[in-house]
């Protein structure tokens, strides 16, 4: 594009004819890039089909380059490909189908493009049926350049991927995401898909099952892994038979992982990050099966946070309640778009659980952060969290408190105000300062200057114990919005 401004510059009246064919492909470059996520395809094909129909000269400079504007051609159930095979030169090819099951005629396109499996470079298929995905399982040849595959079954009874699909190799694979599909051999996939960057298991049946030794064997090979998520249709009745897995005296280190996303038991998660060490990671969502065998206690959890680098020695931290989970967000020093996500949740309505639990899950997860200088406590705004049944929670309150020793600044959103201060309230003499012992400053948002209409009473006796041991500490209010 530069080029063809200054050639601009230089002759006002240069017309498209004149432009040599370096600038031409830079052009077209401009015209086939879209950015739809699911009709990415479609599109870039469509626009390249345009540019090839002008004239012979842009077809050629088209055809010269078909890397560079990344061609490909675009199968659907109602666009096959097969008809276009000779017309077009060989060109990677991309299967979609979106929606719903596609008809024998669109099977047929499907499986037409399917065996040229030298030439498929993307499969995205989001509502397979059981018939179709049967045929997927009996694919037992390599697909050397397929480097996105994405599957989707809402069937209850989904056939099981064997060990011999897609030939047991996939060297080029970067997004793998199967959802409801089960593929308990795809450990032994992945060892070959040493490329993959994203890799999302969704829904996955009883059926699909893979071990947490297994599935970290798996992604032991994955140094380029950049996000992964792992998520159950259900709870198992019994995780592992043996009992908890010992953990290996070497972690598998995953250099690349920045996000993780967990649906599943505690037992199994526990078990799975034991094994792993992910030193980049700055955003994880996870979310347990609220069994009534759960048990809050997840130490391995807590040190894989500890352990992980861009957790380590946060100076501010934010902790959003929510109905169905609690959000953690850790910032650094002067940091304040740029910070580190933590979700911990329970996959159905908690309310007999109520709030005191989400606390417990709090403190069994994560460790102290002996650098927390600021702490802000609040509920998720889309949120109407059913205060009045929290009650008696005061003991978890004060034992989540007795984790931040250097915290200086607590700031409390107005519907916590209350719920707060009743498990401080309920301190006594030396009490008041061994709890948040480094507190020096209140802030309340959501409330005017104080007065005896909306200042909690208990908010000043709290105050007023402190100040009586020499523990001065300040109220302010309409919080600091600036910091997070």
């Amino acid at each position: 594009m530069t080029k063809l401004v200054h050639l601009g510059r230089l002759n006002p009246r240069v017309t498209v004819s004149a432009l040599p064919d370096d600038v031409l492909l830079e052009v077209f470059g401009f015209c086939v890039d879209v950015h739809e996520e699911y009709d990415h395809d479609r599109h870039h094909q469509d626009r390249w089909l345009t540019l090839v129909h002008v004239c012979r000269r842009w077809r050629c400079v088209v055809f010269a380059s078909p890397r560079s504007l990344d061609l490909r051609l675009f199968c659907t159930p109602d666009r096959p490909v097969e008809k276009t095979l000779d017309i077009w030169p060989e060109l990677p090819i991309a299967i979609h189908s979106f929606g719903g099951e596609p008809q024998l005629p669109g099977v047929d396109n499907i499986m037409a493009a399917l065996k040229k499996q030298n030439r498929v470079c993307k499969i995205r298929i989001t509502c397979i049926s059981n018939s179709l995905l049967k045929k997927f399982a009996a694919m037992s040849t390599p697909f050397p350049v397929l480097t996105d595959l994405e599957l989707w079954s809402f069937d209850e009874n989904p056939p099981i991927l064997p060990d011999s699909f897609l030939g047991g190799s996939a060297p080029l694979l970067r997004d793998l995401y199967l959802s409801g599909v089960p593929f308990p051999a795809l450990p032994k996939l992945l060892l070959s898909a040493t490329n993959l960057v994203c890799l999302r298991l969704c829904h996955l049946p009883h059926s699909g099952y893979m071990s947490p030794d297994a599935i970290v064997t798996g992604l032991s090979a994955l140094t380029r892994l950049e996000s992964l998520s792992l998520q159950f249709q259900s709870p198992r009745s019994q995780t592992n038979p043996q009992g908890r897995l010992t953990p290996p005296l070497t972690l598998v280190v995953l250099p690349a992982l920045t996000e993780i996303s967990f649906l599943g038991d505690s037992e199994y998660l526990e078990d799975t990050v034991s094994r792993i060490d992910t030193p980049l990671l700055c955003k994880v969502d996870i979310t347990f099966f609220n069994q009534l065998e759960f048990s809050t206690s997840t130490p391995s959890l807590r040190h894989f946070i500890s352990r992980t680098e861009l957790f380590r020695a946060p100076h501010r931290a934010h902790i959003i309640f929510s109905v169905f989970h609690l959000t953690v967000k850790l910032f650094h020093q002067n940091e304040v778009t740029d910070h580190r996500k933590f979700q911990l949740g329970i996959a159905h309505d908690p309310l007999d659980w109520g709030c005191p639990f989400l606390v417990q899950m709090y403190i069994s997860s994560f460790p102290a952060f002996p650098t927390l200088e600021h702490l802000r406590i609040s509920e998720d705004r889309h949120s109407r969290l059913p205060w009045d049944i929290y009650e008696g929670s005061a003991p978890q309150w004060l034992n989540l408190f007795h984790l931040f020793t250097s915290v200086k600044d607590l700031e409390l959103s107005r519907g916590f105000v209350g719920f707060v201060m009743f498990a401080l309230g309920g301190l006594v003499g030396q009490q008041v300062t061994e709890v948040l012992p480094a507190l020096q400053t209140i802030f309340v948002d959501g409330l005017q200057l104080p007065d005896s209409s909306n200042m909690d009473p208990v908010l000043l006796q709290f105050v007023a114990a402190r100040h009586r041991f020499g523990r001065t500490v300040g109220l302010h209010f309409q919080g600091r919005e600036n910091l997070w």
